[in-house]
């Protein structure tokens, strides 16, 4: 799942997140921890223009920094950066940080990276918004080697040049995964090519049968047969009946028809799922969580 509160855009923030904070966080990744959930996830924005800040909100964590802070509080819980815009740095800054993290928490770390798009953030950071996604593919390359087992990484590309240069400590994982999120004709072929895995952004259920054989058709004609770990971001959910408005495209009801519906997803080639509860409170969310977990999880 997405975490909360580390980011607050209108589009799917609830009201109490506003509120909350650190504990919170620790208190909503604990519980992913011991439910079971695969992974925890944290966006990543820079700064936001005015233009933008009564939609997206100006709060959006630094993901490492929150990745890294709740590996501390966590025991077997992955921790994604959905996504990392990672053109809008060099790659051995970004690996540097990432190695790290991967390092400290024993091995957890999945990459994700996107295009971003919010042109006055590439502006002021000195990077081409025109270009990002060119310095996305090359980035995604620069990221292979530099997060690779060599401890002098070797990249010479048109954007980027670097050997002889050497960074400890080096990730735990002999290969960090790269997801490549984002629903873009680019950002399909690029998840195709270039990724570990895809993670689909806003497609719905009709929209993903048609979107994972052209990633599957695309990634075959590369000639790339490592396996790809294709996600999906489901309705929101809540388990059982809730007794206030939750929206008319969240998914409710008793485990058993939660699963039901959730596993058509399976059916149409998706091997994981992220998923959102509405809620009024952290203890609701947690609530929430720990439910799926032991009751709807199983039956997927």
């Amino acid at each position: 799942m997405q975490l909360p509160v580390q980011s607050q855009s209108t589009m799917y923030a609830e009201a109490w997140e506003a509120d909350a904070g650190p504990g919170d966080l620790v208190e909503i990744a604990r519980t992913a921890d011991r439910s079971g959930f695969d992974y925890v996830a944290s966006c990543d924005h820079v700064a936001i223009p005015r233009r933008l800040a009564a939609a997206m909100s100006t709060v959006w964590y630094d993901p490492v920094a929150t990745l890294g802070f709740l590996a501390g509080v966590t025991e077997r819980v992955r921790l994604l950066s959905h996504v990392a815009v990672v053109g809008l740095r060099h790659p051995l800054l970004t690996a540097k940080q990432y190695a790290t993290l991967d390092h400290l928490s024993g091995g957890r770390l999945i990459l994700g990276v996107g295009a971003g798009h919010v042109q006055e953030e590439f502006e002021v950071l000195g990077v081409d918004f025109e270009r990002r996604g060119a310095v996305l593919d090359e980035c995604v390359d620069a990221l292979r080697a530099a997060l690779g087992p060599d401890e002098f990484p070797t990249h010479h590309g048109k954007l980027y040049d670097f050997e002889g240069l050497g960074q400890l400590p080096r990730p735990t994982q002999e290969r960090v995964p790269v997801w490549v999120g984002g629903s873009s004709p680019a950002a399909v072929r690029r998840a195709a090519v270039r990724g570990d895995g895809w993670l689909p952004q806003g497609d719905p259920r009709d929209r993903l049968p048609e979107q994972i054989a052209r990633v599957r058709r695309l990634r075959e004609e590369a000639g790339v047969s490592d396996p790809l770990t294709v996600g999906a971001i489901t309705e929101p959910l809540y388990v059982g009946e809730p007794g206030w408005s939750v929206g008319r495209r969240t998914l409710t009801g008793a485990p058993e028809a939660l699963a039901e519906s959730l596993r058509a997803y399976r059916a149409m080639g998706v091997h994981q799922i992220q998923v959102r509860f509405r809620s009024r409170s952290r203890s609701e969310l947690t609530d929430q969580m720990a439910a799926f977990g032991s009751e709807v999880a199983p039956l997927l």
